[in-house]
């Protein structure tokens, strides 16, 4: 068997198209698309830095709800402090319209007790036929002073009597005056305690 001599017998023709060919094959380096493709690297965010950059947007973004939460629950606690200080103080007002009027009907309960026990709590009738019966006693005993006198006396207790029932109508009214008063408290106080639970209601929401 023979064995060729190849080198030996090539020929330089031969060798430069060889040459020629295997240089072909190999991908030659353009500088200018090394550059172009460098540049749209550069320019082209990496995965990374997209999701860094959605963070930081969603963290500010945050970081400002967050503030205006804070300045909500803020106004919202200064409000309530108000209320409840108008809810204290309506507390306090009805607290004394309802001493007042305790102290008025028991003034009221003395003066009709002092009435029935001077006997100054009668009727008008009563009084008439109380007179009547002094008139009848006294023409009896013919004695024109003593008449006279009694007369004076009944005079007196009739003064006395116009006073104590002027005294007895303005405790009444003033007692239906205080107790309007007190409904109108009570109806304030319960509107000030239902805005304080609604906006407590709403900070929480907020908080939360």
């Amino acid at each position: 068997m023979k064995i060729l001599a190849v080198g030996s017998s090539m020929t330089p023709e031969y060798s430069q198209w060889r040459d020629q060919r295997v240089n072909d094959n190999i991908p030659m380096s353009n500088p200018e698309t090394a550059r172009s493709l460098e540049e749209h690297l550069q320019v082209l965010p990496s995965e990374i830095e997209i999701i860094k950059q959605d963070f930081q947007k969603r963290s500010l973004e945050l970081g400002k709800k967050i503030e205006q939460l804070e300045e909500e629950k803020m106004q919202l606690g200064l409000d309530v402090d108000v209320q409840k200080l108008e809810v204290d103080k309506l507390r306090k007002g009805n607290n004394k319209a309802e001493e007042d009027l305790d102290s008025l009907k028991t003034d009221y309960k003395k003066l009709r007790r002092s009435m029935r026990t001077a006997g100054l709590g009668k009727t008008l009738e009563q009084w008439r036929q109380e007179i009547q019966e002094e008139k009848k006693k006294h023409r009896s005993r013919n004695s024109a002073v003593e008449l006279k006198e009694s007369l004076s006396k009944i005079e007196e207790l009739r003064g006395k009597v116009g006073e104590l029932e002027d005294a007895l109508q303005n405790s009444e009214l003033r007692i239906e005056l205080l107790e309007r008063g007190n409904e109108q408290w009570q109806e304030q106080l319960h509107r000030s305690q239902d805005q304080i639970r609604e906006r407590d209601y709403i900070m929480g929401e907020a908080v939360a």
